[in-house]
């Protein structure tokens, strides 16, 4: 008996040590394990120090309860435009139910990724290829409102989903190009006629401008025109009643006014002729000279004492000396002594 104490020691110190190592569980931050009693669901242990019954209880799994990034392969796509691209992503999520995630589903991440996979050939497969290029902002939201609603039961929740590349073929972005080149050509095309059409609009506004200020010119100068014809009417009218009054009176200046005029107008229209060389003066030219000075006189009468001096009269021609009459012979008278 003496020998068997210190083994009955040993094996309740062994035993011991192995239910306090099946039974004590530490968790650590960011994980959660679940609890199994003889196969069953009970609890879920947080991080820290746990107790469990040691060969009656055992932890069923552990799960990462941080937010974990899966990668989406590439796979292809068809368009609604009949187009071939090759797309893929990446999908971040987190489990936020421990219990549901390790009971409701059978390998997590399989699950997701076939989710969300299947869930890009649906959503992009309803769109155009202009669309899918230029729309990725919409293709991330649909996506993640699909997927995300899927994982609920699952205890997991989808915090994003991106769209890493979209790949046309090669054939397909090279009609591309040449149709980013079409249409840049037609946007400088339009550009360059509408700078031709505001050009041709300036120039006719311009011109419409200049034929406005030549036409406000021109009846400007008509109107002064008229204006100087008025005026100068109205001095022919009041010399010719000054010149009326004078002939009336008996002056013969008056006369010689007119008829100094008329000279003068006659010899300027001779003397202005294109094909005029060499002009012949009569003598009684010189007569049309005296009568200037009747012309300043009347002048003078017509203006007021601000009209111009008389100008000296020019020297008369020199007459032809007449013949003088020779006296008649008187008659002697007889005287005694003749």
């Amino acid at each position: 008996m003496p020998g068997t104490l210190p083994v009955f020691v040993v094996a309740v110190v062994v035993l011991a040590v192995v239910f306090v190592a099946l039974g004590v569980k530490v968790v650590s931050q960011g994980w959660e394990y679940t609890v199994e009693r003889f196969g069953q669901y009970t609890r879920t242990l947080r991080p820290g120090l746990h107790v469990i019954v040691p060969f009656v209880d055992r932890v069923g799994a552990k799960l990462n309860m941080m937010e974990q990034v899966l990668d989406v392969p590439s796979q292809g796509v068809i368009t609604r435009d009949n187009a071939m691209v090759t797309v893929d992503g990446v999908v971040f999520y987190q489990v936020l139910d421990a219990a549901k995630a390790a009971y409701e589903v059978r390998q997590l991440e399989l699950a997701i990724l076939n989710l969300t996979m299947t869930n890009i050939r649906t959503v992009m497969g309803g769109m155009d290829l202009d669309e899918l290029l230029s729309q990725r902002d919409k293709i991330n939201a649909e996506l993640l409102a699909v997927v995300d609603l899927a994982t609920n039961a699952w205890g997991v929740k989808v915090t994003r989903i991106e769209i890493k590349d979209i790949s046309p073929p090669t054939d397909l972005v090279d009609a591309m190009a040449r149709q980013m080149k079409a249409e840049r050509l037609k946007r400088a095309a339009i550009l360059d006629a509408e700078g031709l059409r505001q050009a041709a609009i300036l120039e006719a506004e311009g011109r419409k401008q200049a034929a406005i200020l030549e036409a406000e010119g021109a009846r400007e100068a008509a109107f002064r025109e008229a204006e100087a014809r008025e005026r100068a009417a109205e001095a022919e009218a009041t010399a010719t009643r000054m010149v009326s009054e004078a002939i009336a009176a008996g002056d013969v200046q008056a006369i010689n006014y007119f008829v100094a005029l008329k000279y003068v107008e006659s010899l300027k229209e001779v003397a202005s002729a294109p094909n005029g060389k060499l002009i012949l003066m009569p003598w009684e030219a010189s007569g049309v000279l005296g009568s200037l000075g009747g012309v300043g006189e009347i002048a003078r009468q017509v203006f007021g004492p601000d009209a111009p001096p008389k100008a000296p009269p020019p020297p008369a021609p020199r007459a032809e000396p007449k013949p003088q009459p020779q006296p008649k012979p008187q008659p002697r008278a007889e005287g005694p002594w003749s």
